[in-house]
């Protein structure tokens, strides 16, 4: 890395472009737009449906047509892609998640309703078994409930493929299965979905800070006391993570994820440099509910804290952020910018 010119006080002063408001914007190393904004959903059976989820606060769950309707002012706020999680009933729940690829699944009929909608709207789908096995695993699991990995690849691709046969823009397998990024990319080329991009989580943490969205998904239960860590990566782990995203790079993926956010930045912030491609980053639930929670107690300024947060996973080197804020955010953008 160059030295920096050396510079001294009195004939710098580091200040003075801080003095005002004009020169404090010229420069701004970094800018965040509703261009950077993914917004995650969690979509419902029935029509008219529409349920809060405890741990979010100002996140619900909603039923397809509700959720074409929410999806209007995404477009017009400028977010340009949406990510999909289905909450799926128990009764579409086994042990081999083979509901995931159901051509009449809750997910596939969700992307067909949105891009006859709102074509112009990115849609991103949650490839991953947990919300369809009884057991709230993302894979298919043996006798001794080890994740099976080649068998899950195989599942993992029916599912991709029904979600580009449905119309969806981006697959996003967040399972973490060794080769499910070759073995989707090879399937959609043959069957013809060339331009379906991958967005791989490829550095997926066993993190503490999913609690909030399992409630979501209603996959909490069926964990239980079970845990991932034989599948996500460690925390303490960092150069295992570049090894990870590298791998989906050679293996086709178009597109990187980090996950969590703010607690692994340092990861966002490497990959970006030492990888130079499209990076990532999901502000998980856990994230999102210590925000919210500090907020409504008086703890810190909700809109501040959003914006600072975001603005992070930017300086870091995040391209595009997922994160529940998406639609509070850009309203705040679009306000600030013609009030």
């Amino acid at each position: 890395m160059p030295i920096p010119t050396p510079r001294a006080f009195p004939a710098t002063r580091l200040r003075r472009n801080r003095a005002s408001d004009f020169s404090r914007r010229l420069v701004r190393e970094n800018q965040l737009t509703p261009d950077n904004l993914i917004y995650p959903v969690f979509v419902l059976e029935g029509e008219g449906q529409r349920e809060q989820v405890p741990s979010m606060p100002g996140v619900e769950r909603l039923s397809i047509d509700l959720l074409v309707e929410q999806a209007a002012e995404l477009v017009e706020l400028g977010i340009p892609a949406i990510a999909l999680f289905p909450v799926v009933p128990s009764e579409n729940k086994n042990l081999s998640g083979s509901g995931a690829w159901d051509s009449e699944g809750l997910a596939q009929r969700a992307v067909r309703a949105l891009k006859a909608a709102h074509p112009e709207l990115g849609v991103i789908t949650d490839v991953a078994l947990d919300p369809f096995t009884t057991h709230g695993q993302d894979g298919i699991i043996d006798n001794d409930g080890y994740v099976l990995n080649d068998v899950t690849v195989e599942a993992l691709v029916n599912q991709a493929l029904s979600h580009a046969d449905a119309g969806a823009d981006v697959v996003a397998p967040s399972d973490m299965m060794d080769g499910r990024i070759g073995a989707i990319r090879e399937a959609l080329e043959n069957g013809g979905h060339v331009n379906t991009k991958i967005l791989a989580y490829s550095a997926k943490y066993a993190s503490s800070y999913y609690g909030p969205f399992r409630d979501a998904v209603g996959s909490a239960a069926n964990l239980g006391k079970g845990n991932k860590s034989t599948y996500q990566m460690d925390p303490a782990n960092g150069d295992e993570a570049l090894h990870e995203v590298a791998m989906d790079l050679a293996e086709g993926a178009d597109m990187v994820m980090i996950k969590p956010g703010m607690p692994y930045l340092d990861i966002v912030h490497r990959v970006k440099t030492e990888l130079r491609v499209p990076t990532f980053v999901y502000q998980v639930s856990g994230e999102y509910a210590m925000h919210m929670a500090a907020a409504q107690n008086g703890w810190l300024d909700g809109d501040a804290v959003m914006m600072e947060s975001l603005m992070a996973m930017r300086r870091a080197g995040a391209d595009g952020i997922l994160t529940y804020f998406a639609v509070r955010a850009a309203r705040l953008m679009r306000d600030r910018k013609h009030g």
